[in-house]
């Protein structure tokens, strides 16, 4: 893994445990062209854990975890994220798969990553 893309995934981790109280325990991205993608294991608080036993349990972890992020995302860049890539962001996609404990975002720059 690249210095860039292990700066990449520290900013990432960073701004989820701010956000949630728990960054992921593992994370992993690739740059590919003008994106980022990130793969992220081991998500949930004990709380989100404790709430996804059920089925709208898992419904409301799901919609909680990809709406604030991608509204956290719409308000303010993370800082430092736009100047280590070198490129403005343009798009974030994010879902979370809750029964895996598995996060997937793609970050669409306007150019690409170096």
């Amino acid at each position: 893994m690249s210095k860039k893309e292990t700066a990449f995934n520290d900013i990432i981790r960073k701004v989820r445990k701010e956000i949630f109280g728990k960054g992921p325990e593992r994370i992993h991205t690739d740059f590919v062209e003008n994106m980022a993608i990130t793969k992220m294991y081991g998500n949930f608080t004990p709380t989100e854990k404790f709430i996804a036993k059920t089925p709208e349990g898992v419904q409301m972890v799901h919609n909680a975890r990809t709406r604030m992020i991608q509204e956290l995302y719409k308000q303010r860049v993370p800082d430092g994220l736009e100047e280590l890539v070198g490129s403005k962001l343009l798009h974030l996609f994010s879902d979370i798969k809750v029964e895996e404990d598995m996060a997937v975002s793609v970050f669409i720059f306007e150019k690409p990553i170096l």
